[in-house]
């Protein structure tokens, strides 16, 4: 049994989970998708054949793909897994005692395979032949969702996030994605795959309300070297930053969390739309954003009971330099003109999956970014994105690696 480790973000890619796109899309309309929080419908059977194309070209570089639909019908497959799955997805506080209890029961007749695709890809009250004396369902119309359906699983890389020898769970910021962690956290705790793995769980594995402390993996890079850099952005809050950084230094898996403040808009929700880490001493960021002088925060263990010295910087450059003991950092900025730039940022050219040093995979439209990679000597695997990058994300945003190689 391999190690679930990760050690960097461009050290060799070992193991990788990925979800892909398929009911959940089919309940994407004009008038819930930015709900939803895509910005377009989706061609499903497209956004499908993408995918793939991405998940083999994963595996034509030796990474082992893991199917987060897949997991997910094995773990329903322990008892216990189901119950605890049903109890808390379909909780009495979302939907009152009465309803909750008869769509649990409606629920628990589906075989796994069924009972995973409506959670994940959710249930209309059209679609559902049962009964109940609860107001809930009376109060509602046919194409009301009773499970709303999570298209953003897609994006792998938010709800868990492997540091160096554990995870955190991830509490989301954005309602349309608190459903996600409870998935993550039943496969960590019940699939044989994870199951008495001996690893971490830094933080969000509990059954509590985080309140502020919300932190997203896309916010979250493993830069090697015991040290971890991580976007304060749309989507993550400094109370998360803190609470797992906390936890990674009361386990001793990192001596440092460089923390960069990010502007709070769509087009950055996360760090890694912004920055990517490419190769050892590489990176690709859009300029427009990650200027210069962007508040930077080091924080520290300060004894060992997670405690920790805070020290604000001068630069996020010269604190990345400093922790991965470079002279300096290659930067490639967003490629074309203004108009170029902008247009390839917004359709993910900055958000690569480094699959081992120097070897990125992107999406093929992003053509003038993808141009300067290769004269910096970058390789870029490309992938087709016109479907799935509509909903924000590139190949890092679709992928939780599970094991990789430091640096």
């Amino acid at each position: 049994m391999s190690k679930l480790y990760v050690g960097s973000e461009v050290g060799q890619l070992r193991r990788v989970l990925l979800n892909r796109p398929e009911r959940a899309l089919t309940h994407l309309t004009p008038s819930n998708c930015h709900e939803l929080l895509f910005d377009d419908v989706l061609a499903v059977e497209a956004a499908g054949k993408e995918h793939d194309a991405f998940a083999n070209t994963l595996t034509q570089q030796g990474v082992e793909v893991l199917l987060l639909h897949d997991l997910f019908v094995e773990t329903l497959e322990i008892p216990e897994a189901r119950q605890w799955l049903l109890n808390t997805q379909i909780s009495d506080f979302r939907y009152g005692p009465t309803f909750a209890k008869d769509l649990r029961n409606y629920l628990s007749e589906m075989d796994n395979e069924h009972l995973a695709t409506v959670l994940l890809g959710g249930l209309a009250y059209s679609e559902l032949p049962i009964h109940s004396s609860s107001m809930l369902p009376k109060m509602h119309r046919p194409i009301d969702f009773v499970i709303e359906p999570l298209p953003n699983h897609l994006f792998t890389r938010d709800t868990s996030c492997w540091v160096y020898g554990g995870v955190s769970l991830n509490p989301m910021r954005k309602p349309a994605r608190q459903r996600e962690t409870n998935h993550l956290r039943a496969i960590y705790r019940w699939h044989p795959v994870f199951a008495n793995q001996g690893f971490i769980k830094y933080f969000g594995d509990d059954d509590l309300h985080y309140d502020n402390a919300n932190i997203e993996g896309g916010d979250v890079l493993v830069i090697g070297k015991d040290a971890v850099l991580i976007g304060i952005s749309e989507r993550t809050k400094p109370q998360g930053v803190e609470n797992l950084a906390a936890s990674l230094f009361k386990h001793g898996q990192a001596k440092q969390v460089i923390a960069v403040d990010l502007p709070k808009h769509r087009s950055c929700m996360h760090l890694d739309t912004v920055m990517t880490h490419m190769d050892v001493d590489t990176f690709s960021v859009y300029p427009e954003i990650m200027r210069k002088d962007l508040d930077t925060w080091r924080l520290t263990p300060k004894g060992n009971n997670g405690d920790m010295n805070v020290e604000k910087l001068p630069s996020y450059i010269h604190a990345i330099e400093d922790a991965l003991s470079l002279d300096s950092l290659k930067i490639i900025t967003t490629g074309g003109d203004n108009y170029e730039a902008e247009r390839e940022q917004w359709n993910d050219a900055n958000n690569v999956l480094t699959v081992k040093p120097g070897v990125v995979i992107g999406y093929e439209r992003n053509v003038y970014t993808n141009e300067k990679y290769d004269k910096a000597g970058i390789t870029v695997l490309t992938i087709p994105g016109n479907e799935l990058g509509r909903g924000r994300g590139g190949a890092r945003c679709m992928s939780c690696p599970l094991e990789r190689d430091s640096i």
